[in-house]
């Protein structure tokens, strides 16, 4: 490309200089075709000449030269980020320290991460059993606009317990997040954890609305994706927290009404619990449940407590954590609970609920990479039934 060709950048580019700036390239006389361009892009600083004073317009250009004008073109504020120059010669420009904000957010808009567990869970109950599996989760999120961002989920899980090549891949999640006049508002199909998970974690079809900074405050309306896993046929539900933080500790409340949830009618349920700071990387945590519903024992209320020390973070390797929990929950006092997975509540659930506890521990064995191994130890609240449990993963975030 001859230099003389960035002259036509003059007048596209609008680049602010006196239409009586005097041209100091000596190869350019004032009888020269370019001599107004070359003036007017020499007094705004977009080109140099060479250390004998000309210009040399004849001369073919390297990119690595055209890139210093167009760096020079986009600090004077005559092209902007997202110009078509911008994007041919942004290599060069990175080279040269310039940052293209507008085309790296462009390019950022969609963002794809993901996370491969690799689970094995022994189960000892009345049946021994137990399940291995791999399950990947690819994100997507991108941005609607500053406001507003899209996020779904795609989920493979493969059956390891055998040699059959079983698989299947679900779209879990699909919803935006946002806010209306300062309410923060997330809809569609999303994971809702409440609390510390002990009434409900579940993937949840809804729209919900957060307000406050200190007081906070949260409404969910919708309905869970797994609802037929549940007692009844009409789960659909209303969940409302309150939040607030005193010093170290942090004071939560909650209701839920799950409707129709059996024969009986609504399933109601209150929580009121604390996280405290009790010392250095040390948590205790307890929460409180009662409900609308005996179960088969006359039991309507439970409640749990935990200790737990530090925690493992993907990003730092050799961190770890460990935690200890107590549960005593009447089988009325969850829908859905992290604590509950198939591995044991469908006994537990019929005899009244559980009492006992979980110990657990996770470590970063590298950048990304985190182990965990958690043992459940618990009784039916009615009739004698035990269900011992050893659940150990290794996930890889990516």
């Amino acid at each position: 490309m001859k230099k003389s060709l960035v002259l036509a950048m003059a007048m596209a580019l609008g680049v602010s200089a006196t239409a009586f700036a005097a041209n100091p390239f000596s190869d350019v006389p004032a009888g020269h075709w370019a001599y107004g361009s070359v003036a007017k892009l020499a007094a705004a600083g977009v080109v140099d000449g060479y250390p004998d004073g000309t210009f040399k317009g004849d001369n073919l250009m390297t990119r690595y030269e055209m890139a210093q004008i167009v760096a020079k073109a986009y600090a004077k504020g005559a092209i902007g980020a997202d110009d078509k120059l911008m994007a041919e010669f942004a290599d060069e420009l990175d080279n040269l320290g310039v940052r293209v904000a507008k085309l790296e957010k462009k390019a950022d808009n969609v963002k794809i991460t993901g996370q491969a567990r690799a689970r094995y869970v022994d189960v000892d109950k009345a049946e021994k059993g137990y399940t291995a599996d791999l399950r990947t989760r690819l994100w997507i999120k991108g941005e609607v606009n500053p406001d507003w961002t899209y996020t779904a989920m795609l989920e493979n899980t493969q059956s390891l317990n055998t040699n059959a090549q079983e698989s299947e891949t679900k779209f879990r999640r699909a919803y935006v997040t946002g806010s209306v006049a300062g309410v923060g508002v997330t809809a569609g199909r999303y994971n809702y954890t409440v609390g510390n998970g002990f009434v409900f974690d579940d993937h949840i079809d809804a729209i919900q609305l957060d307000f406050g900074k200190v007081l906070k405050a949260s409404l969910a309306m919708g309905r869970p994706v797994d609802a037929d896993t549940y007692a009844g046929t009409n789960q659909d539900g209303y969940i409302a927290t309150l939040g607030y933080k005193v010093g170290a500790t942090d004071l939560a409340a909650g209701y839920y009404n799950f409707k129709n949830y059996s024969a009986d009618g609504d399933r109601e349920i209150w929580t009121a619990g604390a996280t405290a700071d009790i010392a250095k990387n040390v948590s205790l945590l307890g929460e409180y449940l009662k409900s609308n519903d005996e179960n088969t024992a006359g039991d309507d209320d439970g409640y749990v407590v935990g200790l737990s020390y530090k925690g493992a973070s993907a990003s730092d390797k050799g961190s770890f954590g460990l935690w200890t929990k107590y549960y005593d929950q009447s089988s009325t006092t969850y829908f859905g609970a992290s604590h509950t997975t198939d591995a044991w509540h469908g006994t537990l659930d019929s005899n009244g609920g559980f009492k006992g506890y979980a110990v657990a521990a996770n470590y970063t064995f590298a950048k990304n990479i985190v182990g965990t191994v958690e043992y459940y130890d618990l009784d039916s609240k009615t009739g004698d039934y035990t269900t011992k449990t050893l659940w150990s993963d290794v996930t890889f975030s990516f």
